[in-house]
């Protein structure tokens, strides 16, 4: 019996490794935005931190210190915010390019198990005409 050799083999196998590095790809975009909500989270519970420990504060001072702390976790927040948003149209991106590496890759899966089923079949239909023929010189003997 013969061997099935798939002559794109090198290719899918191109093909498989595009998609693994696309998927790696993918996987540092969404920890970078995982990694930028978890500090968006940080912040709101220091500002509630800080709320809580300066509430009822009546020192001239101290009111100040919130004030200007509550300022910079506003401007850190649109920050994070803006920052998020980037990393997110990154992390489309990087989903896109995935799906296209996938397409790819199943296309190609696909055309390989199609090739194998016909070598399979061919296969079958050779052994059987061989069995045929190997009975019909036993019969003329």
């Amino acid at each position: 019996m013969a061997k099935f050799t798939f002559e794109l083999e090198n290719i899918l196998e191109f093909r498989r490794f595009e998609q693994s590095d696309a998927e790696a790809d993918l996987a540092k975009a969404l920890a970078a935005e995982n990694q930028i909500k978890q500090n968006l989270e940080l912040l709101a519970q220091q500002k509630v931190a800080e709320s809580q420990a300066s509430g009822n504060a009546t020192d001239l001072q101290t009111i100040v210190n919130r004030e200007r702390f509550y300022s910079l976790v506003k401007q850190q927040t649109e920050q994070l915010l803006e920052m998020l948003t980037q990393a997110k149209m990154v992390s489309d991106e990087k989903r896109a390019v995935l799906a296209e590496c996938m397409k790819k890759t199943k296309a190609l899966e696909k055309l390989r198990e199609k090739k194998l089923a016909e070598f399979k079949e061919q296969e079958d239909y050779l052994e059987a005409e061989f069995m045929d023929e190997l009975a019909t010189t036993r019969a003329k003997m």
